[in-house]
């Protein structure tokens, strides 16, 4: 199972790469939206996949593991949130770092809930 989680942190960690690079670029600098775009579509993604592989159990707990722990875990950002928000906070951009905390957590919490609520189960 070790090598499935360590194959989908490998993938979800070149996927947030790429992806939030690019929103980051088109989006100038000045406020974090790549990683908040990652932050937000993954939460999405892990309350899908949640959902999909429990009502009923669906998926063996290898691929599980690989797309929840893994492919997930390697495409969110946690910690380049936490220290992008620090960063904020001490060139003190206080407005921004305060907006970009409550809209990564309120958003991130929505969007897991609503991949529970997407992916409805008739079982």
């Amino acid at each position: 199972m070790i090598w499935y989680i360590a194959l989908g942190s490998a993938i979800g960690g070149m996927l947030r790469y790429l992806l939030g690079g690019w929103i980051q670029r088109a989006a100038g600098h000045g406020f974090p939206l790549g990683t908040l775009v990652i932050n937000v579509s993954g939460s999405l993604a892990l309350g899908l996949l949640l959902r999909w592989a429990s009502h009923p159990p669906t998926l063996n707990p290898d691929l599980r593991a690989f797309l929840t722990v893994g492919l997930c875990g390697g495409f969110t950002t946690f910690s380049t949130f936490s220290a992008e928000s620090i960063t904020l906070m001490q060139d003190g951009q206080w407005g921004k770092a305060m907006t970009y905390v409550l809209l990564s957590v309120t958003l991130s919490l929505a969007a897991t809930a609503a991949g529970f609520a997407l992916w409805r189960s008739d079982g």
